[in-house]
């Protein structure tokens, strides 16, 4: 007994060190993205997301047995998954241009309590009391934070919340995959069919020609993006993920960090406040999932593929 506790303790912290790795990475990128969308069209930073991904996505491929892992019968699928996964990135990489970075990172924070919505037509889930309570404690604290006023800050949040709700649906959907297909072939074709759209939507609706410092930007947001997808996607290999999901809410406080340093964006107290609701209720979601999962199979999604 004590040797499987160990065996499973060492995994769990090999799984937090990829999933402490994979949120920095991701929240680099956020800020980087932001920096970025002032001065070139979301479609086009999309297209570098994409297509520069796929460098450390091959190698992902390779790590996990090269070209066998990405056999597949369910093409369709992986193609409404990356469309439902590349709208959701337009949304929230349109909610940095409007928003600031920690308050736009609160209200795409709220994507668990979507999911949990979500999961009783398409998962057949049935929640309790206590769920429907956390999520209205969290859908109150998007309302605090949103703080409906401005026009342009209105578009932002609302293009938050799209983007909340179409990574809910994009993660149900890989909860699907996941079931038949290996995590190197779902993060390729999802990036595959990203490359593929940002190419169409660069050569429909322009291109502005970035400086050579904005190329290495440009080019470094698919390449972070890319590794940090591969960190977490091994954080949920090795270890349980109940005891390394809310690791994923560290990227609010790098969120609030940087928008910081970077812009000096210092959030208001109602937006502090409605932070504290949005990440307590998705914890507290996490914990009660946790406990009934030794109950019953949870039928809620444990994959994290952004």
């Amino acid at each position: 007994m004590a040797a499987t506790l160990s065996a499973t303790g060492a995994q769990n912290a090999r799984g937090a060190t990829h999933m402490l790795a994979g949120v920095f990475l991701f929240s680099i990128m956020d800020a980087m993205v932001k920096w970025l969308v002032a001065d070139y069209p979301v479609h086009q930073i999309v297209f570098f997301r994409t297509v520069f991904a796929l460098l450390p996505c091959l190698y992902f491929i390779a790590r996990s047995g090269g070209l066998a892992t990405l056999r597949t019968k369910r093409p369709l699928v992986h193609a409404v998954r990356g469309v439902i996964g590349l709208a959701a990135m337009g949304c929230y990489f349109y909610a940095f241009a409007l928003m600031d970075l920690a308050d736009a990172k609160a209200i795409l924070f709220s994507a668990p309590l979507f999911m949990t919505v979500l999961s009783i037509p398409l998962l057949g889930e049935k929640v309790g009391v206590f769920r429907w309570s956390a999520v209205l404690v969290g859908f109150l604290g998007v309302m605090v934070i949103v703080q409906p006023g401005g026009d342009m800050v209105q578009i932002g949040a609302l293009a938050a919340i799209g983007g909340a709700v179409l990574y809910a649906l994009a993660v149900i959907t890989v909860r699907h995959l996941s079931a038949t297909d290996s995590a190197a072939s779902i993060t390729f074709y999802f990036t595959l069919t990203g490359a593929a759209a940002g190419t169409g939507m660069v050569a429909a609706f322009g291109w502005v020609p970035p400086s050579l410092v904005d190329w290495a930007l440009l080019g470094g947001v698919g390449i972070i993006g890319g590794v940090g997808q591969y960190c977490l996607t091994q954080a949920f290999r090795y270890a349980e993920a109940a005891a390394i999901a809310p690791l994923e809410y560290m990227s609010m406080a790098w969120a609030l960090l940087l928008g910081y340093l970077i812009w000096s964006d210092i959030p208001d107290v109602e937006v502090f406040a409605g932070i504290a609701l949005v990440v307590a209720s998705g914890l507290f979601i996490l914990y009660r999932e946790r406990r009934l999962a030794s109950v019953r199979p949870s039928r809620l999604p444990k994959v994290r593929v952004r």
